[in-house]
């Protein structure tokens, strides 16, 4: 008789054991299929993210270099006693440079900072509860006018008062300031200030700003620097509204109350710190065309002799991306998991069947074997029942897993992005009141956690079911039919016929 024939009436006498191998087998195959799916899955949104996202990379002076050179130079001194304290020194990045960067490879845009601070002139800023800035006392106010913020003082236990009410951002282009692209800022008339308006006088002012001056697009305006030494009228171009919350050190800081925040072209902010100040800007940072070419576009740029680097450094300002695909990797990482413990249990549970099976039928198989049947053909048999019971997995699992993948696969990803939203409210909460590292004006690089926070999160996964998903279940699938069907035949087959009768009897 056939071995095929064979093999189909012999699981119609079994159907017992049938249904529970075509049971166990569908279990493993929907659940290696799902793992799979769901692997697609989040390569797809992880991709998507990358290319959407993109990264960013900053350019500014190295502090702790700076910090370090600084000890150095301490240590050094001959005489001990004049020995200087350690200061944080201002060391601006030169706008040509700057330039040469944003030429190089996989950078689709840039933005140049230059943050400052600065004094209402003609129109009143918005005050802030505590600011002892504010102060009615004349006498005082000229005290710390003459002497400017931070400036020297006869007595030097005396607190030094700051004048400015104003923060001052200086941008190359608003649109893609780190608090427009997060959405804490959002314009809401006139025009934004773009690269064409550098070397004009023109100003964003915050919406409620505006109304308590009742000031609109095309009203000129007065800023001051601290020292009031320079005078510059701008034109509003155009009203932003802001959501940011500030920080608990605006309460006594006027320019640190968000909506005394003004973008200008940096040219302007330039002008406002001084004649030191020209060509130059405090950062710039580089939007890359994918989050992957981050590392390329720093070895290039480490190649560009305009920037000194013993000076300068690259930051990859890349954890809104991080923070994004973090979830989906852990996810697809927990179903490449999946795959492989169902394989290996799959394989060992059907084995197990298989072998229980095979012993059961050794009078079977030494009546064969006496008659003449060859081995290959009595595995053949085993191998055809598997195959069918497989075949009919497969089916089934194509049609099932979508759905299995989706539910699990989303729930997998809600659970990731909760512990994913803990570690950066933890972070944050670490970081304490104005941790973020903003400048002033908030306008700069340093913003990227608050970007971070705002970042929407992916929420679901696109569950498919691919052709190389199933050719990839169907291949580890026939491995595990050929895996439980061959070890346990080769323990019975090795033995011979007469001795399989006799045991048997």
């Amino acid at each position: 008789m056939n071995f095929i024939k064979r093999a189909l009436l012999s699981m119609k006498a079994r159907k017992g054991r049938t249904i529970l191998q075509l049971f166990i087998f569908t279990i493993v195959c929907v659940l290696i299929l799902s793992g799979f799916t769901i692997q697609s899955a989040a390569n797809k949104a992880s991709e998507l993210a990358r290319q959407e996202l993109g990264g960013d990379v900053t350019l500014s002076v190295d502090r702790e270099k700076q910090m370090e050179a600084q000890q150095k130079e301490s240590s050094s001194s001959a005489n001990s006693s004049t020995t200087g304290r350690r200061m944080f020194e201002s060391t601006p990045v030169s706008v040509a440079a700057a330039k040469k960067l944003a030429e190089l490879d996989h950078v689709s845009g840039y933005n140049l900072y230059s943050n400052t601070q600065a004094l209402a002139s003609g129109f009143e800023p918005i005050a802030s509860s505590s600011d002892t800035s504010q102060s009615d006392d004349s006498s005082t106010s000229s005290t710390t006018e003459q002497q400017g913020p931070g400036g020297d003082s006869s007595d030097s236990n005396r607190p030094q008062m700051v004048q400015a009410d104003l923060s001052v951002s200086g941008v190359l282009d608003s649109a893609t300031a780190t608090k427009f692209k997060a959405g804490t800022d959002k314009l809401t008339s006139g025009k934004a200030i773009t690269a064409s308006d550098v070397g004009k006088n023109v100003v964003m002012i915050e919406k409620t700003l505006a109304e308590e001056n009742d000031l609109k697009v095309g009203d000129k305006i007065k800023i001051q620097s601290s020292d009031e030494a320079t005078t510059v009228e701008l034109t509003i171009k155009g009203i932003y509204e802001s959501t940011d919350s500030g920080s608990d050190a605006a309460a006594n800081f006027s320019f640190l109350n968000p909506y005394n925040t003004i973008y200008v072209p940096y040219t302007v902010a330039n002008t406002i710190k001084g004649s030191d100040s020209k060509d130059t800007v405090d950062s710039a940072i580089y939007f890359m065309d994918d989050a992957a070419n981050i590392s390329a576009f720093e070895t290039a740029a480490k190649k560009v002799t305009a920037v000194d680097w013993d000076t300068f450094k690259l930051d990859a300002n890349d954890a809104t991306y991080q923070q994004m695909i973090g979830p989906i990797n852990n996810v697809a990482a927990f179903s490449k998991n999946v795959v492989y413990i169902v394989s290996i249990a799959g394989a060992l549970i059907l084995g197990l069947l298989v072998m229980m099976q095979i012993r059961e039928r050794k009078y079977e198989m030494g009546v064969l074997l006496a008659i003449g049947e060859k081995r290959s053909k009595l595995v053949g048999q085993f191998l055809v029942e598997i195959l069918v019971v497989a075949i009919l997995s497969f089916g089934i699992a194509a049609v099932s897993s979508h759905y299995v993948a989706q539910v699990v696969g989303n729930q997998l990803l809600t659970q990731q992005n909760a512990t994913a939203s803990e570690s950066t409210s933890s972070t944050s909460n670490q970081r304490g009141p104005g941790g973020n590292g903003g400048g002033p004006g908030g306008g700069g690089p340093g913003f990227g956690s608050s970007l971070t926070a705002n970042t929407a999160e992916i929420k679901s996964l696109d569950i498919q079911v691919s052709l190389e998903d199933m050719l990839k279940m169907g291949g580890i699938g026939v491995g595990i039919a050929f895996i439980s069907v061959l070890l346990p035949s080769i323990l019975v087959l090795r033995m011979n016929p007469k001795t399989i009768l006799t045991k048997q009897e």
